[in-house]
């Protein structure tokens, strides 16, 4: 019983440490939304493209954490053959018993068998930032966010150094 309860405590602590892409967007709003874009693009590279709206606002699709993450074929159980045996126990003469087993059958086993191919992720991050005429950032949020490289559930909080517990 103690064991389960430390086991259950471990993956529950693992669990915590995940972020999410939203507790992640947070993070980033909370840090760079009144910044100027160029301190954003200082600290983590240009942006990929940019959209002139017609009230002078733009639109900065930025994108970055590029990175490619196997992930290993999966199997099912390999099952061994059976073999079906019978015993019998017979008497041959007054006194003597004698045992005798032999193999009456035998269900052939099934190899392990392939679930799902093995197959390459591409992880990667990527942002819409709003700027107003003076280059402020007036809206961050995360279009694209997959998976992280470890147990993180968002490539963003990696790539952005975005975990809820380092908001400034």
């Amino acid at each position: 019983m103690n064991g389960k309860l430390i086991h259950l405590a471990l993956v529950a602590m693992v669990l915590s440490a995940c972020t999410t892409t939203e507790e992640a967007q947070q993070v980033i709003q909370s840090r760079w939304i009144g910044q100027p874009v160029e301190a954003f693009f200082i600290r983590h590279g240009p942006p990929v493209s940019e959209f002139a709206m017609q009230s002078g606002n733009v639109i900065y699709t930025w994108r970055g954490g590029d990175t490619t993450r196997y992930i290993a074929p999966t199997y099912t159980s390999a099952q061994p053959a059976q073999a079906t045996v019978r015993t019998e126990t017979r008497e041959t003469q007054p006194g003597v018993t004698v045992t005798e087993t032999r193999v009456v059958g035998v269900t052939p086993g099934r190899p392990a068998q392939m679930i799902s191919p093995p197959r390459y992720e591409d992880l990667f991050c990527e942002l819409q930032i709003t700027v107003d005429t003076t280059q402020i950032i007036r809206n961050i949020r995360a279009s694209n966010d997959t998976d992280g490289e470890g147990l993180s559930l968002s490539r963003c909080a990696e790539v952005l150094d975005a975990h809820p517990d380092k908001r400034r």
